[in-house]
């Protein structure tokens, strides 16, 4: 057994366990689903809603649903009178994320849109203190321009898969738009002075972004 999965299963051995109804829902989108993987699962999930928890936001924006894992975990570190907006344009699995919210005693607490996120988002009459980015990949560059003008100044952003299984590196010669997308978007963040961003290489890569209090896009 290669050192990194010894280490994997260490640090799944001294983490706290997945909570039943996030097993119960991580099984039934490997058996309903076509992309299984795109769950964010327990060590991120984990990691989502301790920064929930730790900001304990008023107003979430997720861009991705899927099967409604991560707006589980994220909506469990919402204020008391705390909302969540999640977005999905996969109109075939809002009932299977909708099912889960109800069984958490959440639905309530999470409002679902179905649709294209950049259509979707200036028409929210809110403003947000944390936004998590899971959606179409080519799109992520546009998501960002668009949600954070959204975000509160010192309010975080979150956005899964921009190490895209190791093909944003140089060496790997693709040019998809999947790709292009993670690539411009990884730039677009590094090279922006508004915010101040950490790069977490865990499953496949988190940015941690955080809007500058004295973001000089305040006044757009």
């Amino acid at each position: 057994m290669d050192q990194e999965k010894l280490l994997r299963e260490y640090a799944i051995k001294h983490t706290s366990e997945e909570e039943s109804i996030l097993h119960q829902l991580y099984r039934e989108t490997h058996l309903k689903t076509i992309y299984p993987r795109m769950i964010s699962g327990h060590m991120q999930g984990l990691l989502l809603k301790f920064m929930s928890c730790m900001i304990k936001p008023e107003r979430i924006l997720e861009i991705g649903t899927f099967t409604g894992y991560s707006a589980i975990c994220l909506a469990n570190g919402l204020a008391d009178n705390g909302l969540l907006h999640t977005i999905d344009i996969n109109d075939e699995l809002s009932e299977l994320a909708a099912k889960y919210f109800r069984l958490t005693g959440l639905s309530e607490k999470i409002i679902q849109h179905t649709g294209n996120a950049l259509d979707i988002i200036p028409g929210i009459d809110d403003s947000f203190d944390l936004v998590f980015i899971d959606g179409n990949k080519s799109e992520y560059p546009d998501y960002y321009k668009t949600a954070i003008l959204k975000l509160k100044p010192g309010g975080y952003m979150l956005a899964d898969n921009v190490l895209w299984n190791g093909k944003v590196l140089p060496e790997y010669k693709g040019t998809d738009k999947e790709t292009r997308g993670i690539r411009e978007f990884n730039d677009l963040v590094a090279t922006d002075p508004n915010v101040e961003k950490l790069f977490l290489p865990l499953k496949d890569g988190i940015y941690l972004i955080r809007r500058l209090i004295n973001d000089k896009n305040l006044n757009n």
